[in-house]
This record gives structure tokens, sequence and C-alpha cells, in this order.
């Protein structure tokens, strides 16, 4: 089971500065961080269910790679892109393009993790059960997630239940990445995931190959390596992320707003303070952790 026990710090000053961002905007913002070269966890919020969007195709695709891991599914099986499949998404490319291209399942767990692409989310989750991805994510402890569509609904209003959507906690996703980094060097930790330490290799260097660099990555020096996977909601923006520093893992954060309006006081518009909440995050880790 992944392991979710809490380290309380008694570095207020830091857990201050977390929280003063936090409380600097009016909606809210939960989060689960940990100083990877102390084991310091910082939590706000981090148990209580929220809105995952696409944070969730992390849990997608070590499911699959468990199905792969088990002999049931084939990276490199071909798949057709079908006209049917661009009915109902909302996100990435391939809506727009051709139908009758030929990718492998290994390019459409790319395409689902890089450019969040929910053609390829159904490529790969077709290949699945709702349930399996479901009970996957409860076999390793994410207890707190909840798998409830293949797809978002399209038309969801700002203000629609968390029974509407697939839910998360903060907690969860750290514990996930957490265990896709131990597997890198651990054979207990990939078992535990249900795949080999070579197909966890093949996920944290997918999670790697993000080209998207808002939220956590936006406020740190250029280049700096960054394994996430960002999320777009109707209630708010949301990242997790393995943040490197000089080719070391350095901290986890996820961090997932909830309740953003659509304009802030001054005419910004909410998702964008969303995004920049998160990236001050990202950066009061950056400054603040200490060995």
């Amino acid at each position: 089971m992944i392991n979710n026990t809490t380290i309380h710090t008694t570095t207020c000053t830091t857990a201050e500065r977390f929280n003063a961002i936090c409380d600097a905007q009016n909606f809210v913002t939960r989060f689960s961080i940990r100083n990877l070269l102390t084991g310091e966890t910082f939590d706000r919020g981090a148990d209580e269910e929220t809105p995952s969007a696409s944070t969730r195709k992390i849990s997608i695709m070590m499911a699959a790679l468990k199905a792969v891991h088990e002999g049931r599914l084939d990276l490199d099986e071909q798949i057709t892109y079908e006209a049917r499949l661009a009915e109902e998404v909302a996100s990435g490319m391939f809506r727009y393009m051709t139908p009758g291209i030929v990718i492998s399942l290994r390019d459409a767990i790319t395409g689902m993790m890089v450019l969040s692409d929910n053609v390829c989310t159904k490529m790969v989750f077709e290949r699945l059960t709702l349930e399996e991805v479901d009970s996957y994510c409860k076999s390793i402890g994410m207890n707190g997630t909840h798998h409830r569509f293949l797809i978002p609904p399209l038309g969801l209003s700002p203000d629609h239940t968390l029974k509407s959507v697939t839910t998360t906690t903060a907690r969860d996703q750290l514990s996930l990445l957490q265990a896709i980094l131990d597997a890198q060097t651990s054979p207990e930790a990939a078992a535990m995931l249900g795949a080999s330490q070579e197909l966890c290799v093949y996920a944290l260097k997918t999670l790697k190959s993000q080209i998207l660099r808002y939220a956590i990555p936006s406020r740190l020096p250029a280049g700096t390596i960054v394994a996430h996977k960002g999320g777009t909601g109707k209630r708010g923006r949301m990242n997790a992320g393995i943040v490197y520093r000089d080719g070391t893992p350095f901290y986890i954060i996820t961090a997932f707003t909830d309740q953003v309006p659509a304009e802030m006081s001054d005419g910004t518009p909410g998702y964008t303070m969303s995004l920049e909440t998160i990236g001050r995050l990202s950066r009061a880790c950056w400054d603040g952790f200490q060995a």
C-alpha cells in the first residue's frame, strides 16, 4: 500500500508562507507538498475530495501499465483513430485531425499525458473499464479517488457537484507520484503499483515530457525538470508533479484550486490566478526547502 503518513514539520515559516499564498485568494486551494530532501510534508485540505480534472490520467496510465505488465494489453497494439472518438471531446489536437490515423497504444498514452488529448484518453480507457481503474486506485491506497466517467461530461456548470466528475485528493496524488518515483529504484514499489520497474521508468519519463509550463513550473528557472500532469476543470485548475533540482528529485507538489470565480475583483480571469497560486506555492518550495 502507498504510505500516507504525514511528517509534521516544526518549520512554521515555510508552512505559514504556503498558507499565506492560499489565503490571499478568495477561492479554495488544497495541497500536499513533500520536501524530498528531508521528508517533511505540508498539507492543506489534503484529504478533502476535490475535482481531479486531468490529474486523473496519472492513475489511468498506471492502471494501463499494470494491464501491460499482466499481458492483457500490448503497448505496440495499433489503434485506428475513428471519428466517433472525437465526439464529446473538448481537449487535445486529435479531434481536429482526419480519421484513419493509426497509432500505437504507447503513443496514445503519450498523447493522453503530454497533450492531455482526450481522444487518446478514450483510446486508452476503452481498453480498460471504469471499474478496473477505480478499483486499481483503491488497491494502491488511493481511497479518496473516485473515477466516475470515461470522459468528463460537457456542459457542466461552474457549481457542479463533486459526483458529476472524477474526484481525488491532494494526498492521493502525492502518494501516487511518490510511489512512481520510488519504483525507479525499488522493485517492491513497482510491484505495489502492479508494474515492472521498466514500465515505471516509462511512466516517469512520460510525466517529464510535459510541454506546458504553467502552474508548477511557471516560476521556476528555465529548463527545470518537472514530471507533472495538469488539469482544467470547471471549478478550478490543478497540477501534480515532481520537481527536480540539479538532476535530483527535490519536492513533490499536488495542488488543486476549487470554487474559482470566473473573474477576480480586479478583472483578472479566475483561472489565471488559480494557476498563479500554484506557481507561487511551487516557487516557495524552491526557495524555502533545505536539506
